[in-house]
Formats: C-alpha cells, structure tokens, sequence
C-alpha cells in the first residue's frame, strides 16, 4: 500500500488505517474473530488503529488490547484513542482506564473526541479543561502526540489549530460530507498548510455510500491526506478494504465531480447526521 507522511511526527502510515469501533458484540464481532482481524490487518502492514472509551462502553479497546497482547504486537502498531470529556480531571481517569483496557503504559495520540461547537472548544481549552490533561499526559510520557476530532462544523476545528499546535486531526471527509460544511474544502488546506496530519473518516458516511464501496474510498483515498480510518467488522471488510487500498489510483477532477453528482441526493439531515444539531435533530447545524 502506498505510505503517506503523517503530519510533523516523521512517521509514516499506509493509506488505510484501522477504525477499531467496529469489533464489539454490537456490530456482531466476536473476541475471536476482533483478534483474528486485528493480526490480520497487521500481517498486511496497517499499522494505525484508532479507538475510544466510548466505542461500545470500552470494548472496542479492550479487544484491541487483547488482540495486540496475545501476539506480542504492541510495539508493531500506533494506538490512537479520545477523551469525549471537556475537562482535566474526568480527561485524565478516562485515560487510565484506557490504559489498562489497551494493555500497555502509554498510547501514541490522544484526541479531544468530536467537538462540535465553540462552546466545547472553550470548555476544552479553560482553566481545568481537557486541553490540560492532554498537555500533562504528554509530558508524563502517557501519551506521544496531542489530536483533536470534528464531526460536524469544520470552523471549529479550523479555530482549534489556530489556538494550539495539534499533531493531527481526525475529521469527517467522506465524498458525502464535501457537500456540507467540507471538511476537504475548509479544514484540509489550512491543515496541510500548518503540517498537521490530518486523518480521514466517516468515509462510508454510516453506509450511505456502500453502493459506492470502491469509489468511496478511492475518493477519501484521493484527498491529501495522511491516512484513513475505516471501521471494519469482519475479515471480508478487510479483505475488501485491503484490495481497494493495494490498487488505488487517485481520482482525476472530472472523477472526483462525476462521483459527487453521483451522491449529491445524499446530502441531507437524515444523512448526514453528524452534522446537525443533535445526531437525530434533522437540522443541519448552523453558528
């Protein structure tokens, strides 16, 4: 798979990356099979997985832990996981309690997880906010480098870069979300511009776009971007995803228009949920 620079940190990462969300009972994935699809992904050079506390009440990164502990692979891989709490002190024991899911004493990115509005970044960044947890697990050690996460309105994290020197950024870039309030047209540029990584999700956008598989992720693929995330509950997601990934050819403009003529009835509240004001409010968001 083609390797892409991520960011200021000197690594590098191949193009598909792991979104670990999907391997919990939820998403009828069993322990078994998450450990299986994890070395999998890992025998074919993914290297970067990203999770939360969140996903499915810590599952997601206790399997992930658990894969990566039986087979010795700690040490193989990037471990990214959040913090969706504003503050220091709630920041700092949600991340302890990754650890001991994730089963090791460091993680290599934290994220202040999906923040959405202004109101949120200044709760963040306050006296006592989560932005201080952040900065002292770093220099403890418990952490590598400092992300943030956006969802919904592309000026709030374009205003977060702006107030603080973030390693990364995991932002909405899916083909559908180009359509309202773009990530790709907003964010991706000033990001680019400041050497921030920037990783690509909701390149599905929630299955709207699986009869679009390939086109898809070669559109997310095409953006410049350091990575993508893409969540993946069975092997044959993988396998696909794997394939997809090994062949990729950067869309053309006229591809790239073609394919958003293609979806544009997709850009809709009922859609694109996460950019409304609640994740079920059918409004889009505006500020």
């Amino acid at each position: 798979m083609e390797k892409r620079i991520f960011g200021r940190t000197g690594q590098q990462f191949p193009l598909l990356s792991f979104g670990a969300q999907r391997i919990v009972d939820e998403h009828n994935c069993t322990e078994d099979e998450a450990i299986a699809i994890v070395n999998r992904a890992i025998d074919e050079g993914i290297t970067y997985f990203d999770t939360a506390p969140s996903y499915s009440k810590g599952q997601s990164e206790e399997r992930l832990g658990k894969a990566l502990a039986l087979h010795g692979r700690r040490n193989d891989v990037w471990i990214a996981t959040k913090t969706n709490d504003r503050t220091r002190d709630g920041s700092l024991k949600l991340l302890e309690e990754s650890l001991k899911r994730l089963q090791t004493d460091h993680v290599e990115e934290w994220r202040l997880h999906n923040i959405m509005t202004m109101e949120e970044l200044d709760k963040c960044f306050a006296k006592g906010g989560a932005l201080e947890a952040l900065i002292e697990a770093k220099d403890q050690g418990l952490i590598k480098h400092i992300s943030i996460s956006g969802h919904t309105n592309p000026r709030v994290q374009l205003e977060a870069i702006d107030r603080y020197p973030f390693d990364s950024a995991l932002v909405a870039l899916s083909a559908a979300d180009h359509l309202v309030y773009s990530f790709a047209h907003e964010f991706l540029p000033k990001a680019n511009e400041k050497g921030i990584a920037v990783i690509g999700m909701k390149v599905m956008a929630l299955g709207k776009l699986a009869p679009w598989y390939e086109k898809a992720l070669q559109y997310t693929f095409s953006l410049p971007i350091s990575t993508a995330i893409v969540g993946m509950e069975s092997m044959e997601q993988l396998e696909q995803n794997l394939s997809i990934a090994k062949s990729f050819k950067p869309m053309t403009d006229l591809e790239q228009l073609s394919f958003l003529k293609e979806i544009m009835h997709l850009a809709n509240p009922d859609v694109l949920r996460w950019k409304s004001t609640d994740w079920v409010s059918g409004e889009w968001y505006v500020r």
